[in-house]
């Protein structure tokens, strides 16, 4: 399954280098052509658009982006007479780019099964942008099995799993665990902190969210034009924890990739690797049984820590190309309605690419047979406090991928953290302004 999901990736992303991405010449009535954000769930939609062109006989396409590079896809796609008519943006900064392209879903059937408003784009006129099809969770994951035989060691700093509630108990048991890594047969703590593009979102974006996070909440705002940085240096320490406990060395990590952290916890190299619920489906079937995933929150040593929760959110925004033809446009509203009503689309959403989905027409009892999003459940259900996605208020690509670049040289020791702190506040500024000039 995955070399054949690896497969299908790379033949993508050579299509679209090339240039040569191929949508269907139009077929009788409307038609669908999606572009997909999500590299993981690529096959799983290209069966689905199968499944409902051979029940309705409607053509539906599905490309999928290589992953980081949506954006630009989207772009260039956009351009093409055949543009897609179904396409995704990340939240508010993502829309401001496309809102020309967005049709008003207020009407549609696909919105009115949304279970809040929470979950859509909402413009101040209520007319609405784009629907949320996906609620996600990431945190720590970590190894159940291994943190217990860490726990059983002489000196371990902490014997169970609910002590380890705030960044100074975790960098101690991280600390000892890298201390005693042979002892307990891995490789390290963390799994490599990977910069290339199939691994440094989740640092760049998700882990830099963290600060933007307790920044927003002590001002009591949802975003900004000027981030201020007062929580870099939890920023920093966190940073540090992972990249010197980790399976390999920090000069390493411009050549470490997602695949890597995923293939070194799969194979219980290491006892935490940062991800989400998205992440099951590349470690399942491995050495690490189903009931040994947990996932703990992200610590970053903020007064208060000890009941933050799991970073909760979306930034998969379902949007319909309003300047597609009339018939395309119904053919693609139709699709959606399919995908989030009927058995085949419910059972895709949630059994074979894992979502949990915002929508009142898929029930409770309909959840993945995910431990990753059981674990999320258990976590608010304890009354923890949930880390809000605030990463879509990121000023552009351009401003993560500073920062990602600062990020890879402090780590390689070509960069002091001071360049870190360039990027992720004067960059925010410039970025901020060039997003939103005129």
């Amino acid at each position: 399954m995955k070399n054949m999901k690896k497969a299908l990736s790379v033949a993508l992303s050579a299509a679209m280098a090339a240039g040569v991405l191929a949508v269907p010449a139009s077929a009788e009535g409307g038609k669908v052509y999606y572009l997909n954000f999500k590299p993981e769930q690529a096959e799983q939609w290209e069966d689905l658009a199968a499944a409902y062109t051979d029940e309705t006989g409607v053509d539906v396409t599905v490309v999928t982006a290589a992953s980081g590079t949506y954006e630009s896809t989207l772009k260039s796609e956009m351009a093409k007479e055949e543009a897609p008519t179904l396409f995704q943006v990340n939240g508010p900064v993502g829309l401001a780019t496309w809102k020309d392209y967005c049709l008003d879903l207020k009407d549609s059937e696909v919105y009115k099964n949304l279970k809040s408003d929470d979950f859509a784009l909402v413009n101040e006129d209520g007319s609405v942008s784009g629907i949320a099809y996906v609620i996600e969770t990431y945190g720590l994951i970590y190894n159940k099995a291994l943190l217990n035989a860490y726990f059983e060691t002489e000196g371990a700093k902490a014997t169970s799993v609910e002590e380890i509630n705030n960044f100074e108990t975790l960098k101690a048991v991280v600390e000892d665990i890298q201390a005693k890594k042979d002892e307990l047969g891995i490789l390290g703590a963390f799994t490599s902190a990977g910069m290339d593009s199939s691994s440094d979102w989740r640092f760049k974006t998700h882990l830099a969210n963290l600060p933007i996070y307790y920044e927003y909440k002590e001002d009591g705002i949802g975003s900004t034009d000027a981030i201020k940085g007062t929580y870099l240096d939890n920023y920093k320490a966190i940073w540090d924890l992972y990249i010197n406990n980790a399976t390999c060395e920090p000069t390493m990590l411009s050549g470490k990739t997602g695949e890597d952290a995923a293939s070194e916890f799969a194979l219980g190299e290491a006892i935490f690797y940062q991800n989400g619920t998205w992440a099951y489906g590349d470690i399942k079937d491995n050495d690490v049984a189903d009931e040994d995933l947990g996932m703990m929150p992200i610590y970053i040593g903020v007064e208060g820590e000890e009941n933050q929760g799991l970073c909760t959110g979306s930034e998969n925004y379902w949007c319909v190309n309003s300047k597609a033809s009339e018939e395309d446009i119904q053919a693609t509203l139709d699709f959606l309605n399919w995908v989030v009503t009927s058995e085949t689309g419910i059972n895709a959403l949630t059994q074979e690419m894992g979502f949990v989905t915002p929508f009142s027409s898929i029930s409770d009892d309909m959840l993945p047979a995910n431990p990753l999003v059981i674990a999320a459940n258990e976590d608010i259900a304890a009354g923890h406090t949930a880390v809000a996605w605030n990463f879509p208020t990121m000023p552009s690509e351009n401003w993560k991928n500073a920062v990602g670049s600062a990020l890879l040289e402090y780590a390689q020791g070509t960069g002091e953290w001071d360049g870190v702190v360039t990027a992720f506040v004067d960059g925010w500024a410039t970025e901020y302004a060039a997003a939103n000039q005129g």
